[in-house]
């Protein structure tokens, strides 16, 4: 699924990567209660919850930018990364650790569609003469 249906799926699954994360980051600006709350579960302090939505916010959008979107997926994959070892260090259940890799894997599968780039770094090559 390399072609033009390829590249539609592509773009939904990043669509709703960024649908998703916009909204998280979005949630986190406006501090939401729930979000402070879990903000503080997890083991943060209340005060970095703006700058840790600000953060998503901007790997998001660098994301959604077509010309930026891979270097967006590995800040992303940083970001994420951070989320599950969050979630491992507060002990909760084993949904909440594997979400985020969920999350990063659509935003690698809507690349990995849309970008013949990032396909053909799993291409096999031909051997060196």
């Amino acid at each position: 699924m390399t072609g033009t249906k390829g590249a539609w799926a592509g773009r939904v699954l990043s669509a709703l990567a960024v649908v998703f994360l916009a909204f998280d980051g979005g949630i986190k600006l406006m501090r939401v209660p729930a979000v402070l709350d879990a903000t503080v579960q997890l083991g943060f302090p209340l005060g970095s919850i703006v700058p840790v939505g600000l953060t998503l916010l901007a790997c998001t959008l660098i994301y959604a930018i077509p010309r930026t979107s891979v270097v967006g997926s590995v800040l992303l994959t940083g970001y994420l990364g951070g989320a599950v070892a969050a979630q491992v260090r507060a002990g909760n259940p084993m949904f909440e650790k594997v979400f985020p890799i969920i999350v990063g894997t659509v935003v690698w599968a809507g690349v990995f569609l849309r970008d013949r780039r990032v396909r053909a770094l799993l291409a096999p090559q031909e051997p060196s003469r």
